[in-house]
């Protein structure tokens, strides 16, 4: 599966990314972790700090898949309000696993903050607006919702929207708790200090074939074996050979990055974006005044003319910021992985011993790895974490 397609951004930020070595022997390990991106780069270093004798593997580079495509906008808030989820698991669950999401972004501030090399991570403002006037009542249930139970958010009005941005929408919820990051750079610099812990990282190793056995799980590679007591498959979108997740959609999104511009007229503190239409736009910008908007996700088998959209995509742009007047620097198409209810799939394999996923299927792809690697150095540790039963793969 080609997992994006056109003119990247996020690689050209890097001029010259690390590079590992191929695996050519045969090795032993306690953890493997398969799949070189965002998860398993972020997984890696969450184990090395606890020293897990782990080996990462990807088979084509680091943060070459689904990470180089991220937008990288890390938000509490999910594709799935509070509200559905409460709904849905109930009220102790759903506000737990926001709460997970909340924590996730302290711990990927921590993290940014311990590398040496920078990945441009920033605390930043969002607004979640309604896109029509029809979403206002659900929107204002959830901001009560929020804010019962602990989560710091205003809701604001027409004219409040439209006194802080040069859009205007019937209403919106603006929070204080997000952040952004430069995905690519962040999975080379957590790859990086993990190696530095005692991780093995070996780039264009594919695994070819596999035994799960009872004591041992044997994976062969073109020019070697790897014996481990463990695997997580954190392989993203790009498979789900063994996991039963039917409840995921995987659809083709897309997204521009246009030339620098010095200002944001209309852009208040250059907060976070996004809307509640479904699918949705969403708007960041970046540390070399750039501005990114994504959205017209489709059905993955239906591609539209990637320059068809990125002229959606900048139209839409305009229509927002009028003032604001640039072009398309860079333009791609990624897929982009969703479940029916929300939440990712992480957590053991239903069947086989020692086997476990780590799918951050949905818009907080980079938030769910965060809580995820906790989640899965618990369970290979310690047989546990709380939030093991939210997660599954073989939940209802």
């Amino acid at each position: 599966m080609q997992l994006h397609h056109g003119n990247l951004f996020w690689p050209t930020t890097v001029a010259e990314p690390p590079t590992f070595p191929e695996l050519t022997s045969s090795i032993t390990c306690d953890v493997l972790i398969i799949g070189g991106g965002m998860s398993g780069s972020i997984l890696a270093k969450t184990l090395a700090d606890y020293h897990v004798d782990t080996v990462l593997i990807e088979k084509d580079t680091i943060g070459s898949g689904s990470t180089s495509a991220n937008t990288g906008l890390l938000q509490f808030s999910n594709d799935a309000m509070l509200v559905d989820l409460i709904d849905r698991f109930g009220k102790e669950k759903a506000v737990y696993f926001y709460k997970l999401c909340l924590k996730a972004i302290d711990e990927l501030e921590k993290v940014a903050g311990s590398l040496s090399e920078s990945a441009d991570f920033k605390r930043a403002e969002s607004l979640y607006f309604a896109s029509n006037d029809h979403h206002v009542k659900k929107l204002k249930k959830e901001y009560e919702a929020l804010t019962h139970h602990g989560f710091e958010a205003d809701y604001i009005d027409r004219h409040a929207i439209e006194s802080l941005f040069s859009f205007t929408a019937p209403a919106g919820i603006y929070t204080k708790g997000e952040a952004e990051v430069n995905p690519y750079k962040f999975a080379l610099a957590l790859t990086s200090a993990a190696r530095e812990l005692g991780l093995r990282v070996f780039e264009h190793t594919e695994i070819l074939s596999h035994q799960f056995n009872k004591n041992d799980l044997i994976f062969e590679s073109e020019k070697g074996e790897i014996r481990a007591k463990h695997v997580i498959y954190a392989t993203g979108y790009g498979t789900q050979e063994f996991a039963k997740t039917k409840g995921a959609l995987l659809e083709r999104t897309y997204t521009i990055a246009t030339e620098p511009i010095p200002k944001f007229p209309g852009w208040h503190n250059q907060a976070l974006i996004w809307e509640t239409d479904r699918p949705y736009y969403y708007l960041r910008t970046t540390p070399d005044h750039r501005i990114l908007i994504g959205g017209l996700d489709s059905n993955l088998k239906k591609e539209e003319k990637l320059e068809q959209q990125g002229q959606l995509l900048l139209a839409k742009l305009h229509e927002m910021f009028p003032s604001i007047q640039t072009s398309i620097a860079y333009e791609w198409s990624a897929i982009f992985g969703s479940t029916k209810d929300g939440l990712p799939y992480i957590g053991k394999h239903p069947k086989y011993e020692g086997v476990y996923f780590m799918l951050g299927y949905g818009g907080n792809g980079t938030v769910y790895s965060m809580l995820g690697a906790e989640i899965l150095k618990d369970l290979i540790l310690y047989g546990h974490h709380p939030a093991m039963g939210i997660t599954q793969l073989n939940r209802s």
